[in-house]
């Protein structure tokens, strides 16, 4: 099932993923997805609520922020359910989570995200004159993070870290 984009200058034009949500909703209700459907539900509810507590529509970075933080809560329950010995309640999990993902780019792979930190590096230590050391983390994450969103990218921030950790060390 394709999702179709409303696109507006090359951006998704702020609260279109509700319409696009909410029409994957009916198919799926015509199709009898009972998972599906729940989470597109989960989704477009947790979209309304950001709106509502914003006060305006969200833009295409903000519904990604909602969208992330669901997945990031998901993986979190994962990891419970699995320490808990509840896989089936894990698997359920893992369902959402992809549900949720085909609303969100496509995730930047290692081989992406260590040239990137490599690039990040690179523009840290020409602003500060030497290469970064360890204590250094915090500027180079953010570096990486913002040169995701800039790029249209998505990577998870503990992934993000430990490649940032892995370049300096190493």
């Amino acid at each position: 099932m394709g999702i179709q984009r409303i696109r507006m200058n090359g951006m998704t034009e702020a609260g279109a993923l509700e319409l696009i949500v909410t029409q994957q909703i009916i198919a799926s209700m015509k199709a009898r997805n009972e998972v599906r459907t729940t989470t597109l539900r989960l989704i477009k509810n947790a979209l309304k609520n950001q709106s509502i507590a914003k006060r305006a529509a969200l833009t295409p970075a903000e519904e990604q922020q909602a969208l992330a933080t669901m997945i990031k809560q998901r993986r979190d329950s994962i990891e419970q359910f699995t320490k808990g010995n509840r896989p089936e309640l894990a698997a359920a999990e893992a369902a959402e989570i992809a549900v949720i993902e085909e609303f969100l780019p496509k995730a930047l792979d290692e081989a992406g995200l260590s040239a990137l930190v490599a690039e990040a590096i690179a523009e840290v230590a020409a602003a500060g004159g030497k290469a970064p050391t360890l204590r250094e983390i915090g500027a180079v994450i953010k570096t990486v993070q913002a040169r995701l969103q800039a790029g249209g990218l998505r990577a998870e921030g503990r992934v993000v870290s430990e490649a940032v950790k892995k370049a300096l060390a190493g």
